[in-house]
Protein backbone atom coordinates (compact mmCIF):
# COMPACT_ATOMS: atom_id res chain seq x y z
CA UNK A 1 0.00 0.00 0.00
CA UNK A 2 1.39 3.61 -1.13
CA UNK A 3 2.44 5.59 1.71
CA UNK A 4 -0.22 8.48 1.89
CA UNK A 5 2.53 11.33 0.85
CA UNK A 6 2.54 8.83 -2.31
CA UNK A 7 -1.24 9.05 -2.73
CA UNK A 8 -1.43 12.37 -2.34
CA UNK A 9 1.20 13.43 -4.60
CA UNK A 10 0.40 10.99 -7.57
CA UNK A 11 -3.59 12.52 -7.12
CA UNK A 12 -1.66 15.52 -7.68
CA UNK A 13 0.17 14.23 -11.27
CA UNK A 14 -3.17 12.36 -11.90
CA UNK A 15 -5.38 15.79 -12.04
CA UNK A 16 -2.55 17.67 -13.40
CA UNK A 17 -2.50 15.27 -16.31
CA UNK A 18 -6.39 15.32 -16.59
CA UNK A 19 -7.21 18.49 -15.71
CA UNK A 20 -4.87 20.87 -17.43
CA UNK A 21 -4.89 19.34 -20.81
CA UNK A 22 -8.48 20.05 -21.07
CA UNK A 23 -8.81 23.49 -19.82
CA UNK A 24 -9.13 26.90 -21.89
CA UNK A 25 -7.03 29.63 -21.56
CA UNK A 26 -9.93 32.18 -22.57
CA UNK A 27 -11.95 30.03 -19.62
CA UNK A 28 -9.19 30.40 -17.41
CA UNK A 29 -9.32 34.66 -17.24
CA UNK A 30 -12.68 34.81 -17.36
CA UNK A 31 -13.40 32.25 -13.92
CA UNK A 32 -10.31 33.85 -12.23
CA UNK A 33 -12.04 37.54 -13.39
CA UNK A 34 -15.29 36.36 -12.18
CA UNK A 35 -13.81 34.45 -8.79
CA UNK A 36 -11.92 37.51 -8.25
CA UNK A 37 -9.11 34.77 -6.90
CA UNK A 38 -5.52 34.70 -6.90
CA UNK A 39 -5.20 31.03 -7.70
CA UNK A 40 -4.24 29.68 -11.08
CA UNK A 41 -6.88 28.82 -13.26
CA UNK A 42 -6.28 26.24 -15.80
CA UNK A 43 -9.51 26.78 -17.82
CA UNK A 44 -11.21 23.50 -16.86
CA UNK A 45 -15.13 22.93 -17.27
CA UNK A 46 -16.82 21.52 -14.13
CA UNK A 47 -17.75 18.02 -16.12
CA UNK A 48 -14.07 17.33 -16.60
CA UNK A 49 -13.37 17.80 -13.39
CA UNK A 50 -16.20 15.70 -12.36
CA UNK A 51 -15.35 13.15 -14.57
CA UNK A 52 -11.49 13.03 -13.98
CA UNK A 53 -12.92 12.53 -9.78
CA UNK A 54 -15.06 9.57 -10.72
CA UNK A 55 -11.93 7.75 -12.72
CA UNK A 56 -9.95 8.33 -9.86
CA UNK A 57 -12.04 7.35 -6.70
CA UNK A 58 -12.74 4.31 -9.28
CA UNK A 59 -8.97 3.76 -9.66
CA UNK A 60 -8.92 3.33 -5.73
CA UNK A 61 -12.01 1.84 -4.29
CA UNK A 62 -9.95 0.35 -1.16
CA UNK A 63 -9.41 4.32 0.53
CA UNK A 64 -9.67 4.77 4.01
CA UNK A 65 -10.80 7.20 5.78
CA UNK A 66 -7.30 8.62 6.56
CA UNK A 67 -5.94 8.12 2.75
CA UNK A 68 -9.06 10.31 1.68
CA UNK A 69 -7.86 13.08 4.27
CA UNK A 70 -4.30 13.20 2.86
CA UNK A 71 -5.68 13.34 -0.59
CA UNK A 72 -7.94 16.00 -0.30
CA UNK A 73 -5.37 18.30 1.80
CA UNK A 74 -2.17 17.58 -0.33
CA UNK A 75 -4.46 18.57 -3.49
CA UNK A 76 -6.15 21.65 -1.37
CA UNK A 77 -2.39 22.66 -0.29
CA UNK A 78 -2.17 23.84 -3.99
CA UNK A 79 -2.49 27.48 -5.62
CA UNK A 80 -4.47 25.67 -8.68
CA UNK A 81 -8.31 26.08 -8.49
CA UNK A 82 -9.34 22.96 -10.23
CA UNK A 83 -7.30 20.92 -7.82
CA UNK A 84 -9.11 22.18 -5.19
CA UNK A 85 -11.96 21.46 -7.11
CA UNK A 86 -10.45 18.17 -7.28
CA UNK A 87 -10.15 17.76 -3.51
CA UNK A 88 -13.97 18.68 -2.80
CA UNK A 89 -15.27 16.50 -5.40
CA UNK A 90 -13.09 13.50 -4.33
CA UNK A 91 -14.75 14.35 -0.51
CA UNK A 92 -17.78 14.28 -2.07
CA UNK A 93 -17.87 11.18 -3.83
CA UNK A 94 -16.20 9.47 -0.75
CA UNK A 95 -18.07 11.70 1.86
CA UNK A 96 -19.94 8.57 3.45
CA UNK A 97 -16.45 7.81 5.12
CA UNK A 98 -16.24 10.87 6.84
CA UNK A 99 -17.81 11.67 10.40
CA UNK A 100 -18.02 14.29 13.33
CA UNK A 101 -14.20 13.67 13.86
CA UNK A 102 -13.30 15.09 10.22
CA UNK A 103 -16.06 18.25 10.61
CA UNK A 104 -13.30 20.18 12.51
CA UNK A 105 -10.44 19.92 8.99
CA UNK A 106 -13.35 20.21 6.98
CA UNK A 107 -13.34 23.90 8.63
CA UNK A 108 -9.90 24.83 8.15
CA UNK A 109 -10.42 23.96 4.21
CA UNK A 110 -13.69 26.26 4.46
CA UNK A 111 -11.34 29.04 6.15
CA UNK A 112 -8.34 28.49 3.13
CA UNK A 113 -11.45 28.93 1.02
CA UNK A 114 -12.27 32.22 0.66
CA UNK A 115 -14.63 31.62 -2.22
CA UNK A 116 -18.27 30.87 -2.41
CA UNK A 117 -17.03 27.80 -5.08
CA UNK A 118 -15.34 25.97 -3.07
CA UNK A 119 -17.52 27.00 0.96
CA UNK A 120 -20.82 26.40 -1.08
CA UNK A 121 -19.83 22.93 -2.25
CA UNK A 122 -17.97 21.72 0.83
CA UNK A 123 -20.71 23.09 3.18
CA UNK A 124 -24.38 21.01 1.65
CA UNK A 125 -22.78 17.92 0.15
CA UNK A 126 -19.72 16.75 2.35
CA UNK A 127 -20.59 19.03 5.85
CA UNK A 128 -24.50 18.91 5.16
CA UNK A 129 -23.77 14.90 4.22
CA UNK A 130 -21.73 14.23 8.09
CA UNK A 131 -24.79 16.16 9.40
CA UNK A 132 -27.81 13.58 8.11
CA UNK A 133 -26.10 10.68 8.89
CA UNK A 134 -24.97 12.20 12.74
CA UNK A 135 -27.27 14.61 13.54
CA UNK A 136 -24.73 15.12 16.93
CA UNK A 137 -22.81 17.25 14.51
CA UNK A 138 -25.33 19.73 14.35
CA UNK A 139 -24.18 21.39 17.65
CA UNK A 140 -21.47 22.90 16.11
CA UNK A 141 -23.34 24.97 13.95
CA UNK A 142 -24.39 27.50 16.39
CA UNK A 143 -20.11 27.93 17.41
CA UNK A 144 -19.65 28.36 13.69
CA UNK A 145 -22.40 31.06 13.48
CA UNK A 146 -20.59 33.44 15.72
CA UNK A 147 -16.84 33.19 14.33
CA UNK A 148 -15.31 35.81 13.38
CA UNK A 149 -14.63 34.58 9.46
CA UNK A 150 -17.66 35.25 7.71
CA UNK A 151 -17.36 32.37 4.99
CA UNK A 152 -17.27 29.76 8.61
CA UNK A 153 -20.96 31.90 9.60
CA UNK A 154 -22.11 30.86 5.51
CA UNK A 155 -20.85 27.08 6.41
CA UNK A 156 -23.42 27.54 9.64
CA UNK A 157 -26.28 28.86 6.90
CA UNK A 158 -25.48 26.43 4.37
CA UNK A 159 -24.67 22.77 5.86
CA UNK A 160 -28.23 22.14 5.70
CA UNK A 161 -29.36 23.52 3.06
CA UNK A 162 -30.00 20.25 1.04
CA UNK A 163 -32.27 18.66 4.08
CA UNK A 164 -34.18 22.23 4.25
CA UNK A 165 -35.08 22.25 0.39
CA UNK A 166 -36.07 18.18 0.48
CA UNK A 167 -38.24 19.29 3.60
CA UNK A 168 -35.49 18.24 5.99
CA UNK A 169 -32.96 19.36 8.40
CA UNK A 170 -33.81 21.47 11.57
CA UNK A 171 -35.53 24.90 10.32
CA UNK A 172 -35.95 26.47 14.11
CA UNK A 173 -31.98 26.21 14.48
CA UNK A 174 -30.99 27.64 11.27
CA UNK A 175 -34.20 30.33 11.50
CA UNK A 176 -32.26 31.15 15.39
CA UNK A 177 -29.09 30.98 13.45
CA UNK A 178 -29.97 33.41 10.30
CA UNK A 179 -31.99 35.25 12.95
CA UNK A 180 -28.34 36.19 14.74
CA UNK A 181 -27.12 37.60 11.24
CA UNK A 182 -29.67 39.94 10.03
CA UNK A 183 -27.69 42.97 11.08
CA UNK A 184 -24.65 41.86 9.11
CA UNK A 185 -23.92 43.88 6.09
CA UNK A 186 -21.65 41.12 4.00
CA UNK A 187 -23.25 39.97 0.74
CA UNK A 188 -22.39 36.80 0.91
CA UNK A 189 -24.32 36.27 4.42
CA UNK A 190 -27.33 38.24 3.34
CA UNK A 191 -26.83 36.20 0.12
CA UNK A 192 -26.94 33.09 2.13
CA UNK A 193 -30.05 33.70 4.13
CA UNK A 194 -32.35 34.77 1.46
CA UNK A 195 -31.13 31.19 -0.68
CA UNK A 196 -32.36 29.11 2.02
CA UNK A 197 -35.21 30.50 2.42
CA UNK A 198 -35.89 30.45 -1.25
CA UNK A 199 -35.40 27.07 -1.50
CA UNK A 200 -37.47 25.79 1.83
CA UNK A 201 -40.51 28.00 0.07
CA UNK A 202 -40.54 24.97 -2.63
CA UNK A 203 -42.02 22.78 -0.29
CA UNK A 204 -42.62 24.64 3.17
CA UNK A 205 -43.71 28.63 2.09
CA UNK A 206 -45.28 28.83 5.19
CA UNK A 207 -42.13 28.63 7.04
CA UNK A 208 -40.54 30.86 4.89
CA UNK A 209 -43.50 33.13 5.20
CA UNK A 210 -43.35 33.38 8.82
CA UNK A 211 -39.59 33.84 9.07
CA UNK A 212 -39.63 36.93 6.54
CA UNK A 213 -43.13 38.07 8.43
CA UNK A 214 -41.23 38.25 11.88
CA UNK A 215 -38.07 39.70 10.76
CA UNK A 216 -39.84 41.89 8.14
CA UNK A 217 -38.35 45.48 10.08
CA UNK A 218 -34.49 43.65 10.27
CA UNK A 219 -33.81 41.77 7.11
CA UNK A 220 -31.78 43.05 4.37
CA UNK A 221 -33.71 43.65 0.49
CA UNK A 222 -31.73 41.25 -0.55
CA UNK A 223 -32.75 38.35 1.88
CA UNK A 224 -35.78 39.65 1.67
CA UNK A 225 -36.36 39.29 -2.40
CA UNK A 226 -34.73 36.38 -2.92
CA UNK A 227 -36.43 34.65 0.37
CA UNK A 228 -39.95 35.44 -1.10
CA UNK A 229 -39.31 34.91 -4.69
CA UNK A 230 -41.42 31.96 -4.44
CA UNK A 231 -43.96 33.09 -2.12
CA UNK A 232 -47.66 33.04 -3.49
CA UNK A 233 -49.07 36.34 -4.21
CA UNK A 234 -50.74 36.97 -0.91
CA UNK A 235 -47.98 36.42 0.89
CA UNK A 236 -45.55 38.42 -1.01
CA UNK A 237 -48.00 41.07 -1.07
CA UNK A 238 -48.08 40.85 2.90
CA UNK A 239 -44.74 41.75 2.74
CA UNK A 240 -44.77 44.86 1.04
CA UNK A 241 -43.76 43.16 -1.92
CA UNK A 242 -45.17 43.25 -5.93
CA UNK A 243 -47.80 40.27 -6.09
CA UNK A 244 -45.43 39.22 -8.96
CA UNK A 245 -41.97 38.36 -8.75
CA UNK A 246 -39.75 39.97 -10.94
CA UNK A 247 -38.33 36.93 -12.50
CA UNK A 248 -42.27 35.75 -13.56
CA UNK A 249 -42.09 38.33 -16.15
CA UNK A 250 -38.61 37.88 -17.23
CA UNK A 251 -39.54 34.38 -18.00
CA UNK A 252 -42.43 35.06 -19.64
CA UNK A 253 -40.51 37.41 -21.88
CA UNK A 254 -37.52 34.33 -22.26
CA UNK A 255 -40.09 31.94 -23.48
CA UNK A 256 -42.18 34.74 -25.62
CA UNK A 257 -38.44 35.19 -27.61
CA UNK A 258 -38.23 31.48 -27.84
CA UNK A 259 -41.05 30.92 -29.94
CA UNK A 260 -40.48 34.07 -32.00
CA UNK A 261 -37.45 32.20 -33.50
Amino acid sequence: MASRVDLGSRAITFFTRRLRGAGSAARAIGEKAYLKSDLRFWGTSQDSIRAAVREHCDAHPDLTRADLRAIAETLYATDVHELRAAAIGVLERDREMLDDRDIPWLIVLVRKSKSWAYVDWIAPKIIGDVIKRDPRTRKRLSVWAKDDDFWVRRTALLAEHDALRAGGGDFALWSRLAASMLDEREFFIRKAIGWVLREVSTKRPELTYAFLRTHRDRVSRLSLLEGAKYLPAPRRKALGLPEEAAWVGQEAKRKAAARRR
